[in-house]
């Protein structure tokens, strides 16, 4: 079984060194023979005896992350790949991902439990929404997080979050290069914050171009495909100079239900009628027609997450920023998209 000994000669560093890095005591040694040092690890297998070092360093190496809960009617692959991401990027650091189911009307007593009993050095929450109940229990407890979100303004906690206007805003415009001058948005509730964030880039983009937005052109539902149909019936009944020759949908989800209902109905996607959704999940490009979206860079959010605890971790108790980070998403252009007919016949 390989030694701390064998990783010092495979790395070519000092055992001190090595005892260093795999205590967290970076202010030891540089990022880039830190980085080394694991790699020595992981190539010859070593298995550091995790108990004493937790000990010995008063932390346990684990990072809590409730897993998700979607209704049987959704889908969730977003947070499905960030939460690989998230336990990949935190092995690359030493730490591991603890998850745990959390109660939706009262999330608190889990993080409370895991807190109390050291069994995990800090968290990692998604699904951020307006008021949400666990920034306000770690900050006053003064227990490291980082969250996939933002919440309320004012509320001062590090965030890493996907641009979701700038998303929406790369839709409309790319809608309106093609000659589109009625644009729909089919959205989530006013409850939704990241909802909002989206349906503000729509309204900017709509802004940007000059064009109108008529109130009956935004649908609000939820995350799934009978919202998507319920807005285009929405849409379908407006006077034929009105309806809209185009969609951006807050999800791929809802562009489903939106295509799925005009489909039923002859419209051609594409022609009739150019949807985009958002997320970019697996499924979208094997629709037909392949869906163009808004790809979230979840693998990139995921490792700028695990940095921002690693600094956090290491500057405990220590005065810092706090980290603000959007990351903009990326248009993946496929076929639902066209020239609308009304330009065609111009």
């Amino acid at each position: 079984m390989p030694t701390i000994k064998d990783v010092a000669r495979e790395a070519g560093v000092s055992i001190a060194t090595v005892s260093y890095v795999l205590n967290n005591k970076p202010d030891a040694v540089s990022e880039e023979t830190r980085q080394e040092v694991w790699k020595a690890v992981k190539r010859i297998g070593y298995t550091p005896n995790v108990t004493a070092r937790n000990l010995r360093s008063s932390q346990s190496r684990l990072i809590g992350y409730a897993w998700h809960q979607v209704p049987a009617d959704q889908v969730n692959p977003v947070l499905d790949q960030f939460t690989y991401f998230l336990a990949h990027y935190a092995e690359e650091a030493g730490y591991h991902i603890l998850t745990f189911a959390q109660s939706p009307e009262n999330p608190l007593p889990v993080y409370d439990e895991l807190s109390r009993s050291g069994r995990v050095d800090a968290f990692v929450i998604s699904g951020t929404n307006w008021g949400d109940k666990r920034i306000g229990f770690l900050q006053e407890r003064a227990i490291p997080f980082v969250s996939f979100g933002r919440a309320d303004p004012g509320w001062d906690f590090d965030w890493v979050d996907v641009d979701g206007a700038s998303g929406t805003r790369q839709a409309v415009d790319y809608l309106v290069s093609l000659g589109h001058r009625r644009i729909a948005f089919a959205g989530w509730d006013e409850g939704s914050l990241a909802g909002t964030h989206r349906l503000a880039g729509y309204t900017e983009g709509l802004a940007a171009a000059g064009l109108p937005l008529l109130p009956q052109w935004i649908f609000r539902g939820y995350q799934n495909e009978l919202s998507g149909s319920a807005a285009l019936k929405q849409y379908l009944s407006l006077p034929e100079d009105e309806r809209p020759t185009a969609v951006v949908t807050v999800s791929d989800l809802v562009a489903i239900g939106v295509k799925n209902s005009a489909e039923q109905l002859g419209l051609e996607i594409g022609s009739d009628l150019s949807i985009i959704g958002f997320d970019d999940s697996p499924f979208s490009q094997y629709l037909n027609p392949p869906l163009t979206t808004i790809n979230q860079p979840v693998k990139q959010i995921a490792q700028i997450i695990i940095r921002i605890l690693e600094e956090q971790l290491i500057k405990s108790g220590q005065p810092r920023d706090f980290v603000h980070e959007l990351v903009a998403p990326k248009l993946i252009i496929r076929s639902s998209c066209g020239t609308p007919l009304t330009q065609r016949n111009i």
